[in-house]
Order: C-alpha cells, then structure tokens, then sequence
C-alpha cells in the first residue's frame, strides 16, 4: 500500500524504511539477560558496591525482583536495564584502561571528585542518584578522557 504522502506528490521519493532495532527485539533481550545480569553483579562486587547502590544502578527493580536477579533467576530483562547495565561495563572498562592499577580503578567511583560534573561528590553520587542520565554523563566523561574509540 502507497503511504498517502506517495500518492499526493508522485515526484518525493520514498522514505527509506526504519529497520527493527535489533536490541530492542524481545529473543535478543531474552538472550543477553542473563549474561548481563551476571556481568553486573561481578562488576559491583568489585566495585564494593551497596545492595541499594545495586539497586539505584538498575533503576529501582522491586526489591523481589532483584534478590531473583542475585540468585540467577532472570527472566527478560527491560531495554532500559540493558541499557544501564551496558552504560556501567563501559564505565568499568574505561576506568581500567585509564587506571591500569585495578585497585585504583575499582576505587575511583567512590573518590571525591573536583570535576564539575561531580561537584566535590564521588562518581557513585551521581552514578546512583542522577538515574540513567547521570550513567551516560559518567561515561561520556570517561570516554572522552581515554579518546572514546581507543
């Protein structure tokens, strides 16, 4: 069927179709759950990271939910989870690439910070409390002092 835009004006070409993201697609989430989940929680151990630290990371999933997460029960995890999880491996994987001392690097989110951004808080303030943008904010930063494609 012709979009109606087609038929008023024959000489527009038509819109390029919007591919499916595929991240978004429900098998694809399904599939990357579990792994991820499990990545998270390796991630905030080493982190030395609060079960409500935890918690505020992945965006306040009831507290059932998240002890099934602990125990390995994940069922399809949310896009926005995904997403934030994601944020966070990139987090870790630049502070080790900056720090190359993993002590150091593991440390870093709970040091006071003289970056504006941070305002004299450690990353983990804003990490925790500025919800998925203050996740994105961390990791442009941290992106941007390695050379984000390194």
């Amino acid at each position: 069927m012709e979009s109606p835009r087609r038929r008023l004006n024959p000489f527009l070409p038509n819109p390029a179709p919007t591919p499916p993201d595929e991240r978004a697609d429900p098998k694809t989430r399904r599939r990357l759950s579990a792994p991820a989940m499990r990545s998270f929680f390796h991630l905030t151990d080493a982190w030395r990271l609060s079960g409500d630290q935890q918690r505020a990371l992945l965006g306040w999933p009831p507290e059932s939910t998240f002890y099934k997460y602990k125990s390995g029960q994940v069922a399809t995890l949310s896009y926005d989870t995904l997403v934030r999880i994601s944020l966070l491996l990139g987090i870790y994987k630049d502070l080790h690439i900056l720090y190359p001392e993993a002590d150091l690097a593991d440390r870093w989110i709970h040091l006071p910070n003289s970056n504006p951004l941070f305002g004299g808080q450690p990353a983990v303030v804003l990490m925790t409390e500025g919800g998925i943008d203050g996740l994105y904010q961390v990791r442009r930063l941290l992106d941007s002092r390695r050379g984000a494609w390194a």
